[in-house]
């Protein structure tokens, strides 16, 4: 299960030494929850056994490690999570983790479409520029 090394790595809770803090981007009704979540160093809900929002965890965390670019409908990944190479892999298979990832975030992402798409520009926006993004193939 390639997001069973999540809680080991942590490498998306956290921001390298010399880099900007990240500004984690929420949703309407996220704000309305979370008012603003910022990496600094650290994600600050981040506990030994990964995030401790549970079902409150923003969609953009969710999402992670992949990257949605709203105008062409196309998703991206973060090249430098260590995941990616296991989860590109199982794509292959309809019933695995990383396929039933892929679905819930198109489930998301089509009702956020409807509803906040200002969302999903700003979030291709901090992706874009934050992360080194390839296309995600099999997607």
């Amino acid at each position: 299960m390639p997001f069973d090394y999540c809680a080991e790595c942590k490498r998306c809770c956290h921001v390298d030494p010399g880099y900007p803090a990240l500004e984690i981007t929420l949703t309407a009704a996220e704000i309305k929850t979370h008012r603003s979540i910022c990496i600094d160093r650290h994600c600050s809900h981040l506990s030994n056994s990964g995030c401790d929002l549970g079902e409150q965890k923003p969609f953009s965390c969710q999402m992670y490690p992949l990257v949605y670019e709203p105008i062409g409908q196309s998703f991206f990944y973060d090249t430098e999570c260590p995941v990616m190479p296991r989860y590109i892999e199982q794509l292959q298979s309809n019933r695995s983790e990383a396929s039933r990832h892929l679905r819930h975030v198109k489930k998301t992402i089509k009702a956020l479409s409807q509803v906040d798409l200002d969302f999903l520009a700003r979030n291709y926006a901090v992706d874009q520029d934050y992360f080194a993004i390839e296309p995600l193939p099999n997607a």
